[in-house]
């Protein structure tokens, strides 16, 4: 058989590019990050990113981001995602039905990133602007067969081996409707400090990193960007110093922008452009602590696009924004990353290989333990 030059070059460049963000031989320890810090805003894709740009005079800290992905959002039985099956997807590296969380597709528990980090002696952490029982969120530490389970998703919670949380949903811990446990008690057994809105303010509350942390922001979900909401920056900083000093060998961060999904299934783009702008500081955040770590393998992504959202003609200066839907759409969600084994995440994958990259930048995946 022959083959012209040309061939011979693209069968070498599909090769090569085949292989982008895949590693041929396991990672040497002295080049795995030691932390990893996994920033989703809930269904942001491309449109809601460009809107927040120009927003923004044509500035984000997205753009300092090296390298880029792309990740398919579809679930096991639908090609239009929800957040559950979509964390899912990200925190254990499984499709499943929509509306799921922590199982797959047969219904069985799956173990997430956070819970295998936590197994293995790292620190582990979240930081969400919603519920810290609500999907995205749920899917880091519970496993339950419908999303709406908000009192077992917190129970689960004390089971995940979590050191630090700040997010809402106080309701589900201490004021429940299917029993009569305290759950801010059992949190303190398990060497918890925890407080809570309606006695203190994130902000004068100093996290000791010999003890489990615990803030929770509202009694169901907090306020949105535009009525006040601001601590996400800071709280992400706050947990990223706390994980640090917790556990010098290393950890496991999520942060979520939870509530740019709502602005979109509103159709509203003056709230999504706050939450857009509060996301972003919080990104900014972040990298800073990742520059000075140089130890830190920073990935934004999002679960899902949500709004089908379009940037048409307005005026020379202004976007008409405007939205095909109130729900979720199919569309592919970018990823960004930064840091060491940042070139995992080039390329288009499912969003199942964002937590297989994770486990094989942390190392997890040489060792044999997982799914």
């Amino acid at each position: 058989m022959k083959f012209s030059i040309l061939t011979i070059v693209l069968i070498i460049l599909w090769g090569w590019t085949g292989n982008l963000g895949q590693s041929a031989t396991p990672i040497p320890e002295a080049d795995r990050p030691k932390n990893i810090v996994l920033l989703i805003g809930d269904g942001m894709g491309l449109a809601q990113i460009s809107a927040a740009l120009y927003d923004n005079n044509l500035h984000l800290s997205l753009e300092q981001f090296p390298v880029i992905g792309f990740q398919k959002t579809h679930s096991a039985n639908n090609l239009i995602t929800d957040s559950a099956a979509a964390g899912t997807a990200l925190a254990s590296g499984k499709k499943t039905k929509n509306n799921v969380i922590g199982l797959d597709n047969d219904g069985v528990p799956c173990k997430t990133i956070l819970e295998e980090a936590s197994e293995r002696g790292l620190a582990t952490g979240m930081v969400v602007t919603s519920s810290i029982q609500h999907a995205t969120p749920a899917c880091f530490v519970a496993h339950q067969k419908a999303r709406n389970m908000y009192e077992n998703i917190a129970e689960d919670i004390l089971k995940s081996g979590i050191d630090f949380f700040i997010g809402g949903g106080k309701q589900y811990f201490d004021r429940r409707e299917k029993d009569d446990f305290n759950l801010v008690e059992e949190l303190k057994k398990k060497d918890f400090a925890v407080y809570d809105y309606f006695q203190n303010e994130l902000t004068d509350v100093k996290p000791s990193p010999d003890k489990r942390f615990a803030f929770l922001t509202a009694d169901n979900q907090p306020l949105p960007a535009m009525q006040g909401r601001d601590y996400l920056p800071f709280a992400s900083k706050l947990a990223l110093d706390y994980l640090k000093a917790r556990n010098p060998n290393g950890f496991f961060l999520m942060i979520e922008g939870s509530q740019i999904d709502w602005s979109c299934h509103a159709n509203q783009p003056v709230p999504l452009l706050a939450e857009m702008k509060d996301f972003d500081k919080t990104i900014e955040q972040v990298l800073n602590f990742a520059r000075k770590d140089g130890e830190t393998l920073v990935i934004v992504t999002a679960d899902h696009e949500t709004g089908g959202m379009a940037l048409n003609e307005g005026s020379p200066r202004k976007l008409d924004y405007e939205f095909t839907t109130n729900g979720h759409t199919a569309a592919m969600v970018p990823v960004f990353a930064y840091g060491p084994q940042s070139g995992l995440f080039r390329g288009i994958y499912e969003n199942t290989a964002i937590y297989d990259k994770m486990r094989e930048a942390f190392g997890f995946s040489e060792l044999g333990i997982g799914n």
